[in-house]
């Protein structure tokens, strides 16, 4: 990428007639918003994604917003993405599908970081920030949606910051745009730390957000990143764990209803030299993969979870898709690893499994009690979705419809895809086994649970074992 300056303000903002469009309405909501900086700082992909390029935002443009400090609103820098949107019109990256439904992915990213001071120019590392969301958005086709958290696990800056995860929500400034080739919201990224994370992944990501505009430390109204933020919300003020995060828990659940993960899962119930065992997920080269039904099955399962529902429900297996067409759907949990492709195989029949084993590697596993208390609790399903394969392993409550697996037969595979049925007993059961993994300190690994008259067994594993399961 090279930064570079629009050559005018008058083709910035659409006087020339060439001038694409859907660049054009995003500049002209930019232009309202700072009238003063006709020409702002740019950052451009040298190749564009659509000539081979490795950037699929052709332009990110970095503004000075001077805040207001009457409402607690900080000066800080604000970068917008031009990218994901459809900017041309002519499939050159997006299929044009008409002016009435999303424009490309429906969205464009925006970034508010704490303006330091004696700071005349934006840092530009936030650029390569939302051009690594973005590859994400384009690889995965996994679009994202506001109250939506990003794993990162690393400084946003490379620095040695506590803020080194990301939620998202609506820009609190950018008004959504129409443009001739379909509607554009802007989503603007919020760096927290890992601890704030983990409440969103617990509660939702809304909720935390909200408390996060109440602390202008950790952001204020308009939820500006200080990557020099020592302190979650949670040091700031220690009552909004007991008072607002596990009461919310306790009330509502948990929206997140899945997580990218290292887990596989073996059936004990056959020898593993038979052929027509399908749990074979990551582990042997050449691993069962999922068919383009099973895949679009799960992914309307998380995108489901999101939902508030009277009663949850798991949706029936679709006729393939056309293999022109985009899958509308997305992830409800998004990491920073994107999963393997997806390759069709014939569709395999649902089998009835008598006993099985979980394997997690700790990431995961500490997640196991947010899956049974934040949802399975509320008559919901969790689902994790491999990063090494095409495993994926879905817990579902009684009150849950369209499930293949059933109180009679609670443990069941569809290829590589293992339902498990947890009765509201059993899971309280579980929880006070699985107590331990509450803590957020490091656990000695492997851990090992087992309940044997309900023939399930639960480890947890060094993320060695996930890296290479071959030795």
């Amino acid at each position: 990428m090279d930064e570079v300056r629009p050559s005018s303000g008058a083709q910035a903002h659409g006087l020339v007639p060439l001038f694409p469009p859907g660049l054009q309405a995003i500049y002209g909501e930019c232009r309202r918003l700072y009238p003063e900086q006709v020409n702002p700082l740019q950052v451009t992909a040298i190749v564009k994604y659509w000539l081979g390029g490795p950037d699929p935002l052709d332009y990110i443009s970095m503004y000075r917003n001077t805040g207001c400090p009457a409402e607690d609103i900080q000066e800080h820098w604000h970068y917008v993405s031009f990218g994901l949107s459809d900017l041309y019109g002519d499939n050159r990256v997006h299929e044009f599908t008409g002016a009435d439904g999303p424009s490309g992915f429906g969205f464009e990213l925006t970034f508010r970081l704490k303006r330091e001071v004696g700071e005349t120019a934006p840092p530009t590392w936030p650029a390569e920030l939302m051009q690594g969301l973005a590859r994400y958005v384009f690889q995965s086709e996994n679009t994202f949606c506001s109250g939506d958290h990003v794993s990162w696990h690393n400084p946003l800056d490379n620095s040695e910051s506590r803020i080194q995860h990301m939620l998202l929500t609506e820009d609190p400034q950018i008004q959504p745009v129409h443009t001739p080739f379909g509607s554009v919201s802007f989503l603007q990224i919020v760096g927290v730390c890992t601890e704030e994370l983990q409440a969103a992944q617990q509660w939702n990501g809304q909720g935390i957000l909200e408390l996060m505009r109440g602390v202008q430390i950790a952001g204020g109204p308009w939820l500006i990143t200080d990557m020099r933020r020592g302190e979650t919300i949670f040091d700031i003020d220690p009552h909004l764990q007991q008072e607002r995060v596990d009461q919310g828990i306790e009330t509502e659940g948990s929206n997140l209803s899945g997580v990218s993960a290292k887990c596989v899962w073996d059936d004990l119930s056959r020898p593993p030299e038979d052929e027509e065992d399908s749990r074979s997920i990551c582990i042997g080269s050449q691993p069962r993969r999922l068919s383009d039904k099973d895949t679009e099955q799960i992914r309307e399962t998380l995108r489901k979870g999101l939902e508030f529902n009277s009663k949850a429900t798991l949706p029936p297996i679709s006729s393939q898709r056309q293999s022109h067409e985009r899958p509308q759907s997305r992830k409800d949990s998004l990491e920073s690893e994107s999963s393997a492709a997806i390759v069709p195989h014939e569709l395999v029949r649902t089998r009835q499994l008598e006993s099985v084993h979980l394997k997690f590697n700790q990431e995961s596993g500490t997640l196991l009690p947010l899956c049974l208390r934040g949802r399975l609790l509320h008559g919901r399903h969790f689902t994790y979705k491999s990063i090494n394969g095409d495993t994926a392993i879905t817990f579902v409550s009684t009150g849950v419809e369209g499930a293949f697996a059933t109180e009679e037969h609670p443990y069941a595979a569809h290829g590589p895809w293992l339902q498990i049925l947890l009765t509201e007993e059993f899971v309280e059961q579980m929880l006070g086994d699985l107590q331990e993994l509450n803590t957020r300190e490091e656990t000695k690994l492997p851990k090992e649970y087992s309940w044997p008259e309900k023939k399930l067994k639960i480890s947890v594993l060094p993320d060695s074992v996930f890296d290479n399961p071959l030795q």
